[in-house]
């Protein structure tokens, strides 16, 4: 007989358990030898019922472990209170027997006589049954299912019952074909609490396994149990819409038809579950068995495109769209219980993609409000403002982390030895290691709310184009004035950046000036006469004196400009916060001018270099590229010169036209990528709709 370990761990031992009430080791010998003679002389001389291991096992559990059936038939007999007494762990002897695959004869005698056996739980909740089939003891599984089968509908600590892990096993052994035909129905109550129906279904087990298989054998002995739900994931055909399992829904809408009529604890039909997970083809599969999907609405008075634009699924939307207007029709101007129609809620919840294909929509009302007077614009601008403050809270709290952090990361490198290079490699690896935490963990609030912003800002300028509501002048040019705490804070940060560029730029026009740009000698071609050098050279000196006229004004100017603001900044950095919005303001400009100045005595003296050049294309070339990032400097510096209130207009306008151009032009990419990328010959196979890939697998 192979040897079984038994689990002694002397830390485990319990307080209560004396050194003198432990079974030692001349009894596990004859437990494990199955010494009936010698094991009756050892256990007069002690309290047999009293004798345990470290784990609570008396020695009936030992012995079934060890399979000693004459040990067990002696024991059960002499101790009848051993077989009802439960270890540690609550574990029945029939609880090990299952664990460790025994089947004997001896136990099941035990079993028929104590039928309280098969309805006591450990501490996992789980009976003797629930161990038989999570071991895959097939034999004492049928036989338990066979004498008690209620119970294989009881839940443990989990909620899983013996059937649902049979189901979840995978039929093995074939366990779950026996407790399908152990012919008990399904329980509704249970001595110590519900069964079943609030535990999880093996139905779902199934789905989740995308086994066809197992339903179809569920099915054929025990239909009932398809009409299972659970608290959380609903009924079957809620779980099998949620995670777009074709096949499953198909079987069920034959199979469990009113399953489509019922609601999840949302309030959610299956239909509606499907639209959340943008899954097309079981959308498909529901509409063409329910041509009426305006009868369908969640307890919120939501149809199908109001879900499916809430949760931005834009596969679904465009499908629907697409299909019979007498079946669109009802649906794209519905309202829900708070008025907001599927583009409201595609704008509510700044989802651009949603709020792009319906927005475009023929029969789409653009300008319709819901029960606050809100047009789907409207709502747009209430969101943008909203997630405009949060990503600025979230900015904050994420910067002053980071001050903290550095005055953390300051404070121990001055505490230690800054020539230990031991301490440095140190500081180099907690930074490596911080890195890569961060880099794992769920993106800071500063991450999300940018991602947030950029949603809303694009559903804004999307519905800016499509859906915005006309208004007068005078509202139009109505702008929030911006708190003037909030802009003195503001400028702070401006100060410290205008001054570190206007001290740049007075070092370098300071260095131009020390170091004037000369004159290139062009003319010393010997295949030129020597008569005609003398007229060019004079031209080209004079030309040189213009420029280099020129270059002095400019550097000047820039040196000049960018000293003022200089002082401008330090003086409203050190004097009354009165003063600071305004000087800002005027030491931008400074800081402006003194760039472009910069920048053509830049010119200027690129020009001096390349008199007489006979590379008349560089020339050319030169003063295109000047022209056009001058342009380019004088787009992005324009906003300081406007006042405060035409530049937030001039912004807000741009700015959609920014965003939606941004959006468009990625939307058409996409289209056009996933409709080219499928003609190739190497990536038609790969790119194989979902639905065929299946197909084909199943042929």
């Amino acid at each position: 007989m192979a040897s079984i370990a038994i689990n002694i761990d002397e830390n485990s031992i319990p307080r209560e358990h004396k050194a003198s009430s432990m079974i030692d080791s001349q009894l596990h010998e004859c437990l494990r030898q199955d010494s009936i003679e010698a094991f009756k002389s050892l256990v007069q001389t002690h309290f047999a019922e009293e004798l345990v291991t470290p784990c609570g096992n008396t020695l009936l559990h030992v012995a079934v472990s060890y399979g000693s059936d004459k040990i067990i038939a002696y024991l059960a007999e002499e101790f009848p209170s051993l077989i009802t007494t439960q270890n540690s762990q609550e574990d029945t002897i029939l609880h090990l027997a299952a664990r460790e695959g025994k089947d004997r004869d001896i136990i099941k005698s035990l079993v028929e006589s104590n039928p309280c056996l098969m309805r006591k739980t450990n501490t996992k909740g789980n009976t003797p049954l629930h161990d038989a089939v999570i071991k895959g003891n097939r034999d004492l599984a049928k036989f338990l299912a066979s004498k008690d089968p209620e119970v294989a509908y009881y839940n443990n600590k989990n909620g899983r019952s013996p059937l649902y892990l049979a189901v979840e096993k995978g039929n093995r052994n074939g366990i779950l074909d026996d407790l399908l035909k152990s012919g008990s129905s399904i329980p509704i109550k249970r001595e110590d609490g519900d069964a079943l129906p609030k535990g999880k279904s093996p139905v779902h087990a199934a789905i989740e396994q995308r086994n066809r298989g197992i339903l179809d054998k569920i099915k054929e002995a025990r239909p009932e149990l398809l009409r299972l739900t659970e608290k959380e994931l609903g009924n079957s055909l809620h779980y099998a819409s949620s995670i777009g399992f074709l096949e499953g829904v198909q079987f069920l809408l034959q199979n469990f038809h009113d399953g489509a009529y019922e609601r999840d604890s949302e309030g959610n039909y299956p239909i509606h579950i499907a639209c959340k997970n943008d899954s097309v083809d079981v959308v498909k599969e529901y509409l063409d068995i329910f041509p009426y999907p305006k009868e369908f609405l969640n307890k919120k008075g939501q149809n199908i495109l109001h879900v499916a634009a809430e949760n931005g699924k834009d596969n679904v939307i465009s499908y629907i769209l697409k299909q019979d207007p007498k079946l669109v029709k009802p649906l794209v101007n519905e309202m829900d219980d708070d008025g907001n129609t599927p583009l409201h809620l595609a704008a509510g919840h700044f989802r651009p993609m949603a709020s792009f294909l319906l927005v475009r929509h023929n029969h789409v009302a653009r300008f319709i409000v819901n029960n606050r007077n809100w047009t789907p614009y409207d709502l747009a601008e209430q969101q943008s403002e909203r997630a405009e403050e949060e990503f600025l809270k979230a900015n904050e709290m994420d910067n002053s982390k980071d001050v903290e952090d550095g005055m953390e990361n300051s404070t121990a490198e001055n505490s230690t030895d800054s020539t230990s290079s031991q301490r440095k490699v140190q500081v180099y690896n907690d930074y490596v290691l911080k890195i890569a935490k961060r880099a794992t963990e769920k993106a800071s609030p500063k991450d999300e709310g940018l991602i947030t912003f950029f949603g809303v800002v694009t559903t804004l300028s999307i519905l800016y184009f499509y859906a915005r509501p006309k208004k007068s002048l005078r509202e139009y040019f109505t702008v929030t004035p911006r708190h003037i705490s909030q802009a003195k804070e503001e400028s702070k940060t401006w100060i410290g950046n205008l001054l570190v560029i206007a001290v740049l730029v007075a070092g370098v026009t300071f260095a131009g000036a020390v170091q004037m740009p000369q004159l290139r000698d062009y003319n010393n071609s010997r295949e030129q006469p020597h008569e005609s050098n003398s007229a060019i050279t004079a031209s080209h000196y004079i030309s040189y004196e213009n420029h280099l006229y020129g270059y002095l004004f400019l550097d000047l100017g820039a040196f000049s400009t960018s000293m003022v603001a200089s002082l401008i900044l330090l003086w409203a950095n050190f004097n009354d916060a009165r003063f600071i919005l305004l000087g800002v303001q005027f030491a931008a400009i400074m800081v402006f001018s003194s760039i472009i100045m910069m920048f053509g005595a830049f010119f200027l003296s690129l020009r001096i270099a390349l008199l007489g050049s006979p590379e008349v294309w560089l020339t050319i070339a030169i003063i295109v590229v000047a022209v056009v990032f001058f342009l380019v400097q004088a787009f992005l510096f324009w906003p300081w010169f406007l006042p405060s209130p035409v530049d937030q207009i001039v912004e807000g306008i741009l700015f959609n036209y920014f965003y939606y151009l941004c959006f468009f032009t990625l939307f058409y990419s996409w289209r056009w990528l996933t409709e080219k990328l499928p003609e190739l010959p190497g990536l038609k196979k790969k790119l194989k709709h979902p639905r065929e890939q299946r197909e084909s697998r199943n042929m």
